[in-house]
């Protein structure tokens, strides 16, 4: 069984909250079978109720005069025992059902079961699901498997990720035997990626074949969703989509609207961007103007790069032969998109927001980050040269945006050279959106009382 860091989170939820949880993210990510594994492990009862597999479920709510009567209907539908204070019920797939919103504060304030929701990002369906009043329902969003989830399903063991960690904290470099095969893992990981199917086929197989028609399997579902849940955009969206390998491709990474069409203008298609990113299927990185705290307030609407959720399913909509060329380390094929696409995804599901910043007069940083207050700019290299750095090395001589970091992902060894750290590609697992805690402020009122 392939292990989740959402596993604890699930945990540590329901010993501490009384509310009712949410799990989003894109399709096949992982969702119904964590939550599943959680509630079978944890409680004596476990009732699912999925609105797509079971439309007339959604009837349990229509009229309902409160709890009581929605969890009547529940039992009888169910035919399951709702034990108290040892029973999780579990509503899967509810963007076919707006019900739940109301249904779910009852449910919560009657206090007897747990509740667990879950539904993929696919359009506006599920925006009206969030809505449910703070103190009702908390949201958590999954993703697919990052690296370190990786290595442990492929079987590396726990003590081999803890030495790596120690060396990430002290900046020292990782036993070269060690760096070695961990780049092996990581190239394995560019072409599988971290959808649990894909990663479950390999470990079943062994075979790259199987992991590409799994891939292309969940390529078709997701056009599929295109077509089914937003009908008068489907064409651009699938268009866009299909446009993502390409672009990254190119020398430059960012997305060109002409190529889909010559007269263009972005406002047309802003709605299948959002659709895209929503749904969790793209990962748009906006331009920032400044490379400045907050990022955010120089983020550029209609100036970014747009990169798969998922690198394994990148790989697969390139060429057959790119897998085993990719294994291989071939010197003759361009990495830099799959290896951005990779940090990308590393970045997006550590919590970060993604930007990178370009001017004519320093040129491109690939990303640019916020960490503990600080701008942390990140420059990711697939070849030999990644000393060589010259809009990075322009933007931390630049007084002006007092810079005091700056991490290169390479195929290197660690090491720190001034205020540049060179890190290994795969310590991107390592660079994660760290808490402030609590901050305590009271006010002087002394003159005044």
């Amino acid at each position: 069984m392939i292990g989740r860091k959402i596993d604890q989170y699930f945990e540590d939820f329901y010993k501490t909250e009384k509310k009712a949880l949410l799990v989003t993210g894109a399709r096949q990510i992982g969702k119904t079978f964590s939550i599943r594994n959680f509630g079978k492990t944890h409680y004596s009862s476990f009732l699912e109720i999925n609105f797509i597999d079971s439309p007339e479920a959604i009837g349990i709510f229509s009229n309902a005069k409160n709890s009581s009567d929605i969890l009547l209907r529940m039992s009888a539908y169910t035919r399951k025992p709702l034990i108290k204070g040892k029973t999780l019920i579990f509503f899967d797939e509810v963007q076919e059902c707006n019900a739940i919103i109301t249904a779910i504060k009852f449910l919560v304030d009657e206090g007897s079961y747990s509740y667990i929701m879950s539904g993929s990002l696919l359009g506006v369906e599920l925006n009206d699901i969030r809505s449910v009043p703070v103190g009702y329902m908390d949201i958590k969003e999954m993703y697919p498997l990052d690296f370190e989830e990786f290595t442990e399903a492929i079987g590396l063991r726990s003590t081999i990720i803890s030495g790596i960690r120690n060396s990430w904290k002290a900046l020292n470099p990782v036993d070269d035997f060690i760096h070695k095969k961990l780049m092996e893992l990581f190239r394995l990981y560019l072409i599988v990626g971290g959808m649990p199917a894909v990663v479950q086929k390999y470990l079943d197989t062994n075979n790259l074949r199987d992991v590409m028609n799994e891939q292309q399997a969940i390529i078709k579902l997701y056009k599929k969703d295109i077509s089914k849940y937003d009908k008068n955009h489907k064409l651009y969206i699938e268009e866009i989509f299909n446009l993502i390998p390409p672009e990254l491709n190119a020398k430059n990474k960012r997305f060109i609207l002409k190529r889909l069409n010559e007269n263009v203008k972005f406002s047309r298609y802003e709605d299948s961007f959002i659709w895209l990113k929503d749904a969790g299927v793209a990962l748009p990185v906006y331009n920032v103007e400044e490379p400045v705290i907050p990022l955010v307030l120089s983020r550029s609407r209609n100036l970014f790069k747009l990169f798969q959720n998922d690198v394994g399913l990148l790989a697969g909509q390139y060429a057959d032969d790119i897998q085993l060329n990719i294994l291989n380390n071939e010197k003759s094929i361009n990495f830099g998109s799959v290896y951005e696409n990779a940090v990308a995804q590393e970045l997006h599901a550590h919590g970060f927001d993604l930007y990178y910043f370009n001017s004519k007069k320093q040129g491109e940083l690939d990303f640019v980050i916020e960490q503990n207050g600080h701008v942390i700019p990140i420059e990711v290299k697939s070849g030999k040269d990644y000393e060589r750095h010259n809009a990075l090395t322009g933007v931390m001589n630049d007084s002006e945006y007092g810079i005091q970091k700056a991490f290169v992902l390479c195929n290197g060894n660690l090491k720190v050279q001034g205020n540049i750290v060179y890190l290994p590609i795969y310590m991107v697992m390592f660079l994660t959106k760290k808490s402030s805690g609590m901050i305590s402020y009271k006010v002087d009122l002394n003159g005044l009382q």
